[in-house]
Parts: C-alpha cells; structure tokens; sequence
C-alpha cells in the first residue's frame, strides 16, 4: 500500500493549522500589497488583507514560483513514497499547467490534479483525497477520482461593493457608477474553469435570496441524484470583517437546508481581492466520500 501525502495551496481557503490537523502540506500563495510580498496565512491575516482593501492598497497576485513548488515535493518525498498536488483550478490561474510540466520529471511520483475549483470547493476535493489516501489508493488512483469529480461542484457569490470588480476590468467605471446609485449586487457563478455573472440583485437581501434558489435549483437538476444518495454538502463562505454577518448567512442556510451538511470558511484572499470586503458566498459539491 503507498504512503500517498496530499498537498494544496491556500486558495483552498485550508489554514495551516488545519492543513496540519489532515496531514495536508499547505502552499501558501503570494501577494504583493504596495510593493510588499505577503504570504496568506503566514504573514498577513484575512482581517490584515481586508483592511489594507479598504485603505486601497495597491494589489496583485502572483503564482508561486517552480522552486517553491519542487522543493516542497521534494522533502515530502523524503517521508512519503507520492504526492498528489491540488492547486486551484487551471482556468483562473497558470500555476496548476506549471505544475504539470515541473510533474513530469519525477517518474510518476507527482500527480497534479486540475480542480477546476477555488475556495471551499476546492477545499472539499483535498479532504476527498486525504480519505482517498487513508483507504490506501495509490496516487494515480486518487488523480482518477478527483478528475471524474472535479466539474460536481458551483459556488455562487455576491458582492457587496462593484469597486474591486472594476478594478479588476471585470466591468466598466461607467457601469460601476451606475450600479453603485441602483445599489445594485451582482451575484457569480463559479462552475468548473470561469467565473461568471450570474444574475444582478437590488441590495444584499435580494442577492441572498437569489443564491439560495439558485442551490435550490442545483438539487433539484444536477445533484438531485447525489443528493439522493447523501453525497451532497453545501459551503458558506465571506469576505466579512463583521462576523455577526457571517453568522447570520450561516444560519440562513442552515435554515433552509437543513438535511445537508454544511462547511463554512472565509473566502481565500486570491477570491477575496477581486470580491471585496463583505461578499457572501455559498457553494454546493458533491463529496466522493461522506466521511472525512
């Protein structure tokens, strides 16, 4: 049986701490924050990340170098006889097609797997490998699964502000005016490899309301028969400082599903720097195992 160790990044929304609790090696992503570099939970906290927003910081991400990536495989497999590697999805970020190619030049010992997912979803999949692992599948065995899983998972998020998808280029000044005076809160889908709008609301209670009928909606089509089987769990996760506020969307959907498992955690700062302070987010994945 191999002695399979799983490794993500910290777009997973997965701490250190926690990543040490599950035998999971931990990544930590880089940003730089007025010519600074900043390493996610390492040296700069949510809150830190969110205040330095809200006093319009300059910043920008950046995807870890190879060096960082190898040499981190390289002392695991000095205790480990594989690695399987799950960074965030390979459509919103260069560093999972990186990691393929630097995977190549270790006999197979390496498996990379594509998530096509950030946050708590993609936190979700390492938990799957992590129990994966423990049921001693070998590393490819485990890449196989996750890649068969990988598009079972959407995550709606609203955002409270248009100033940081403006900045983002993701809409125009002009429109960011506009919505701002109509107090208008775009709600995003992420499924797979894009982040897209989904649909618009007028203030956050409407965007609420929009991103609980539209889980609704994935268990009544898509995860109907995951849901059917128990292999459905739904993610909340925020952007906010205000932790009362949090709560209280937990709560919400713990109200009106309250059949389904449910993990909460904050968003990651890669998703937290182009939502803002103050997004809300739920997501729905299917879990290849029920038990963690």
């Amino acid at each position: 049986m191999p002695d399979v160790v799983i490794m993500t990044d910290s777009n997973s929304g997965m701490a250190q701490e926690e990543g040490e609790r599950y035998g999971v090696e931990v990544l930590p992503m880089s940003f730089i924050i007025n010519g600074k570099i900043y390493y996610e939970g390492m040296d700069i906290s949510h809150e830190g990340f969110l205040k330095k927003l809200r006093e319009d910081a300059q910043v920008s991400t950046s995807q870890p170098a190879p060096g960082e990536v190898t040499e981190r495989w390289e002392k695991l497999l000095k205790r480990h006889d594989e690695v399987v590697y799950i960074p965030m999805s390979g459509g919103l970020s260069k560093s999972c097609e990186t990691a393929r190619i630097l995977a190549e030049e270790y006999n197979g010992r390496v498996q990379v797997v594509d998530s096509k997912r950030v946050s708590v979803p993609q936190k979700m999949m390492v938990l799957d490998a992590v129990a994966l692992a423990k049921e001693g599948k070998s590393a490819v065995e485990i890449k196989e699964m996750l890649d068969g899983s990988a598009m079972d998972c959407a995550i709606y998020i609203a955002v409270d502000t248009l100033k940081y998808l403006k900045r983002g280029g993701r809409i125009t000044g002009a429109a960011a005016a506009v919505g701002t005076v109509l107090n208008i809160k775009p709600v995003l889908l992420m499924r797979g490899e894009k982040l897209d709008s989904y649909e618009k609301a007028r203030g956050m209670k409407g965007a609420r309301r929009i991103m609980l009928q539209a889980i609704r909606g994935e268990l009544e089509g898509s995860f109907k028969e995951y849901a059917q089987r128990g292999e459905v769990c739904l993610q909340m996760a925020h952007t906010c400082a205000d932790e009362e506020m949090a709560a209280e969307w937990e709560a919400r959907i713990r109200d009106e599903f309250p059949d389904l498992a449910l993990y909460s955690a904050r968003l990651p700062l890669c998703t937290a720097c182009h939502i803002g302070p103050d997004g809300l987010g739920v997501g729905i994945t299917r879990r290849i195992r029920k038990d963690w």
